[in-house]
């Protein structure tokens, strides 16, 4: 048996959100600025993602995956075809859809991507404990996932 949330409750959740997002905002916007090869957030995010999740993708797929537009997702695959980061090629059983792939150097890419954030990153934990931050990856983690799961239901 559950019970309503209460007002403090519910502000709470409110204040967690609000800063997540804040922090998501400021973040990326730190993040973006020392991106090497002229990436922007997006495209280092779907370099990325082939880095963690597959190695192939259709464009329809991976505009679901980052909640975009398939407009949105194809220009963003088009740039990233444009400097040889990924591959776009016919899908050998559907006519119409297209497959793409992580080339090499989108691999190196997104690895120089990640090298480029260890002086910010580690400012960053020039402030922060290490312990402090990796004791709140599993609380982030679940909300991620809850909400993760919570839109695969909505959708």
């Amino acid at each position: 048996m559950s019970r309503e949330p209460g007002k403090t409750q519910l502000a709470n959740a409110y204040r967690l959100f609000n800063e997540i997002n804040i922090i998501a905002q400021l973040s990326a916007n730190a993040l973006e600025r020392i991106m090497p090869h002229s990436l922007t957030l997006s495209q280092f995010s779907v370099l990325n993602w082939f880095a963690r999740v597959d190695s192939v993708a259709t464009p329809g797929r991976l505009s679901r995956a980052f909640q975009v537009s398939k407009g949105t997702m194809t220009n963003t695959l088009t740039r990233l075809a444009q400097k040889n980061f990924i591959s776009i090629s016919a899908d050998p059983a559907s006519g119409r859809r297209k497959l793409v792939r992580l080339t090499p150097a989108g691999r190196q890419a997104r690895e120089d991507a990640i090298a480029a954030s260890h002086p910010t990153l580690a400012a960053f934990l020039g402030h922060f404990d290490g312990r402090r931050v990796a004791a709140l990856l599993p609380a982030l983690e679940e909300i991620r996932i809850y909400l993760d799961a919570a839109r695969e239901q909505e959708g």
